[in-house]
């Protein structure tokens, strides 16, 4: 079968004037069922979650409550079986119910107990307010949301320009707030967001054009929920996939855009855990074989050049690994306790990098380019300052990355850059 892991450029097929009506409804007080804060936790990841990935399927297991876990499996951002021409084939559906058998599978062979499909989508949006299925969820000891579309999270658990919770959304976020694990990837990590939850776009437009709110036809369109996804996490924005579709530019448009101080860009098949979310409490830490960037807009500043160009100064750019920790209510990295600081020995000059942002315009391009040039920079013995660019131009943007007081890297291997803090990132129009 396939798995949708989040595809670099998706769109649902019809229904956009109800999308765009969603998308518009207020974020203030939208879900009255939101929490204060949550005892249990989270585990959010960016997408790519391979089925080999014991680290993570061991820590979502565990969360849940080990040997005894039940995981329940909620896929309703994948098309329904309606929509699936594959559907009767097992080899080649990739449709809600069978990525649900598909991820409930893999838990099972992980350790867990049980775990099972939880029967919402787009064929069964009446199940969402369903007594049966609500007390399917109350037996499950944990959750998992796949990936696929977000959107469609937003149209089978909410309701409807309300944005309020349908009953198995509720009983869910019940469970979370008493202790239970929630985890995602891709679209399941990204309906955790809250209020301006990303809705699609590509960086070079999201820079050259601005972000709108709505979920637009144009996949490169960069558009956001004002309504937000189910508000598990309000820290930061988030974002998905994002070295290996080169998003970073998208974020911080983004965020700049609808006034975000904060986004937690996760890499793929690496998951960000979340304790004691939407609490003073709240503590994170990264797990897995990549990375989570922290991009810090509390100093950003933006502006228009006289052609209307956009720019940005002050942002600040923090890479985790696994292990490290992140404390959100102070803003404050920490390494882990295996890696030691950086000393830069690099005497080579930074490589150019003519496709920061990784565009799908470029046939030769490099996913990971934007971290490949911080990670250089980082080792360089002699360069402070680093500088890279857009493939696209009309304008071509460039990307400034320096080491300035606040910076700092740490390593477990003595060469590279593991671990980043600080860096300070601009983006201008050449």
């Amino acid at each position: 079968m396939r798995v949708p892991t989040g595809a670099r450029r998706t769109t649902l097929a019809g229904g956009t004037a109800l999308l765009l009506t969603l998308a518009l409804a207020p974020s203030a007080g939208a879900n009255p069922t939101h929490h204060a804060g949550d005892r249990g936790s989270l585990v959010l990841v960016g997408g790519g979650l391979k089925a080999d990935n014991t680290q993570v399927y061991g820590e979502i297991i565990k969360r849940a409550g080990g040997a005894s876990a039940k995981i329940g499996v909620i896929t309703a951002s994948s098309v329904p079986a309606s929509q699936d021409p594959h559907a009767a084939d097992p080899d080649k559906c990739s449709n809600s119910e069978c990525n649900g058998a598909y991820y409930a599978g893999l838990f099972e062979r992980h350790g867990a107990a049980d775990a099972q499909w939880i029967p919402v989508d787009l064929d069964h949006i009446a199940n969402a307010d369903s007594e049966e299925v609500v007390r399917q969820v109350n037996s499950m000891t944990g959750f998992f949301f796949g990936g696929g579309d977000q959107y469609r999270y937003v149209t089978t658990l909410l309701h409807g320009s309300a944005h309020t919770d349908s009953k198995v959304l509720a009983a869910i976020r019940a469970k979370l707030a008493a202790g239970a694990v929630v985890s995602g990837s891709s679209a399941g990590a990204q309906i955790a967001a809250g209020a301006d939850m990303v809705t699609g776009g590509d960086s070079y437009e999201g820079l050259r054009d601005g972000s709108s709110p709505g979920y637009f036809e144009d996949p490169t369109r960069l558009g956001y929920l004002p309504a937000g996804g189910f508000g598990f996490l309000r820290s930061g924005l988030i974002d998905t996939h994002t070295g290996a579709y080169g998003r970073e530019g998208r974020a911080l448009r983004l965020a700049a855009d609808t006034g975000h101080d904060r986004v937690y860009a996760l890499e793929e098949n690496t998951a960000l855990i979340v304790d004691a979310p939407r609490t003073p409490h709240e503590r994170l830490r990264v797990l897995g074989p990549r990375g989570v960037a922290v991009l810090d807009l509390r100093q950003a500043r933006t502006r228009n050049t006289s052609s209307g160009a956009w720019s940005l100064t002050g942002a600040r750019y923090n890479y985790l690994t696994d292990g490290d920790r992140y404390d959100p209510n102070r803003w404050r990295v920490l390494p882990a306790l295996d890696k030691h600081t950086l000393i830069p020995a690099a005497a080579s000059p930074v490589p150019a990098n003519p496709d920061v942002f990784y565009s799908a315009a470029n046939p030769t391009g490099v996913p990971y380019s934007f971290l490949g040039t911080v990670r250089a920079l980082a080792a360089s013995s002699s360069q402070r300052t680093a500088t890279a660019s857009t493939f696209e131009s009309g304008p071509r943007f460039t990307v400034t990355l320096s080491k300035q007081p606040g910076f700092a890297a740490w390593t477990d291997d003595g060469a590279t850059a593991h671990t980043v803090t600080g860096l300070r990132i601009a983006v201008a129009p050449e």
